[in-house]
């Protein structure tokens, strides 16, 4: 039934377009592995367009007429020479082709569920070169809570999450999010259109496999007829936590008891009162968010680091600054600022948080995905070099305002 169609999932050029500009700088020549890959849509946009001038893409599906239609694609594209096929389980990748650490770029639009979310971030970890990504879409649940009718399809196939839920069991399995796309209902059409034109053209008369293949094909189409507004697919790009970048120093959530350690540790760090006396008195101010001041653990359990944000706004738009951030002195350049700021950011980002500005050293943000505010047409509300305000959107669906940034009271601005 799917054979000949250009997707087996939700998805767009569009989409892996804008996925792949979320990983950020790639080799010269990336090493892609594309697990799932069926026809191979994104692995053909991938060997043209990855990397300076395209990459080299293994691609991996258990269905040889894909990885026929694929290697034909390729040959007509001028890209055979980039592409290579495997016919392979991608949940049991063995043998020198798939040794640990092959891939710069693991790739898995739409395929991942066949897995399972969890097991696909545990069992692809160590296929990625130092410094590689992990990309997947995930189908999950965009309301907080879904119907009946929707969950009487869903549960009983797959356990669908929030993104929130997502983002944490990615942190969980060792990874810190580089970015977060939520696919359009137009890359539904994609998938669905073609498909639902194939449905009216077959009876079932076939096969009962047909038929009860044309069965369940149409319950999902009917499904999403109805019920398309409590779900769709999101794409993650995902990095393995290494040395450097906290993954030393568990971060968590401020406790009651974290306050006097906070206070130390954000007295050693400045050397006057100034921060310390800051995070006191925003404690007490409307624009305190509770869960969003976080530590980070020494080996002992002590507090080694502080990260917090708080409610500002930017022309009267709700965003977050992030300050102060504070690290032991005995501990500085060893991750554990890293690893403080990685977790409340991803933290905010769970919470449903668009936009986080941060007053900081323009060589340190970055790594977090923080660029200059000016960017965005947002503006401190005093003189500040402009590389050092900056900005970080942790929802690109969500506009981004324009404005001077308006700081809570105890900030004094």
């Amino acid at each position: 039934m799917h054979h000949g169609l250009p997707r087996q999932a939700p998805g767009s050029d569009a989409s892996t377009r804008r996925l792949l500009s979320l990983c950020g700088p790639l080799p010269e020549r990336p090493r892609v592995l594309d697990l799932g890959c069926g026809p191979g849509r994104s692995a053909l946009l991938l060997a043209a367009e990855a990397g300076a001038g395209g990459a080299e893409v293994t691609a991996v599906d258990l269905h040889a007429p894909f990885l026929e239609e694929l290697r034909a694609a390729a040959a007509a594209r001028g890209l055979g020479d980039r592409v290579r096929t495997a016919l392979a389980d991608m949940g049991s990748l063995t043998g020198e082709d798939f040794e640990d650490g092959c891939f710069d770029l693991v790739w898995a639009e739409g395929s991942a569920y066949i897995l399972g979310f969890d097991a696909a971030l545990a069992r692809w970890k160590r296929l990625l070169a130092p410094g590689g990504t992990l990309v997947l879409t995930e189908c999950q649940w965009t309301v907080p809570e879904p119907s009946a009718g929707a969950r009487a399809f869903w549960d009983p196939h797959y356990a669908l999450r929030t993104t929130a839920g997502n983002l944490a069991a990615a942190q969980a399995a060792g990874y810190r999010v580089l970015g977060v796309h939520h696919l359009p209902d137009a890359d539904w059409a994609e998938y669905y259109g073609p498909l639902s034109e194939r449905v009216r053209t077959l009876s079932g008369a076939e096969s009962p496999a047909m038929a009860a293949a044309l069965a369940a094909t149409r319950e999902e189409l009917d499904v999403r007829a109805r019920h398309g507004h409590e779900y769709g697919y999101t794409g993650y790009v995902l990095r393995p936590v290494t040395a450097g970048d906290g993954g030393a120093w568990p971060a968590r959530p401020e406790t009651a008891s974290d306050a006097a350690a906070v206070r130390e540790v954000n007295l050693a760090a400045f050397g006057t009162p100034l921060d310390a006396d800051l995070v006191d008195a925003l404690r007490t101010d409307g624009s305190w968010l509770p869960g969003l001041s976080y530590v980070a653990e020494a080996p002992d359990g002590s507090v080694a680091a502080h990260a917090l944000l708080t409610r500002c706004e930017v022309d009267g738009v709700p965003a977050l600054a992030l300050a102060p951030v504070a690290a032991d002195p005995a501990v500085q350049r060893s991750g554990a600022g890293s690893s403080v700021v990685r977790a409340l950011l991803a933290a905010a980002r769970e919470r449903g948080e668009s936009l986080v500005l941060v007053l900081g050293h323009p060589e340190y943000y970055p790594r977090f995905g923080f660029v200059p505010a000016s960017h965005f047409g947002i503006r401190a509300p005093f003189e500040v070099p402009d590389e050092a305000m900056m900005a970080l959107v942790l929802d690109d669906s969500v506009p981004v305002p324009a404005g001077t940034i308006g700081y809570p009271a105890p900030f004094g601005v």
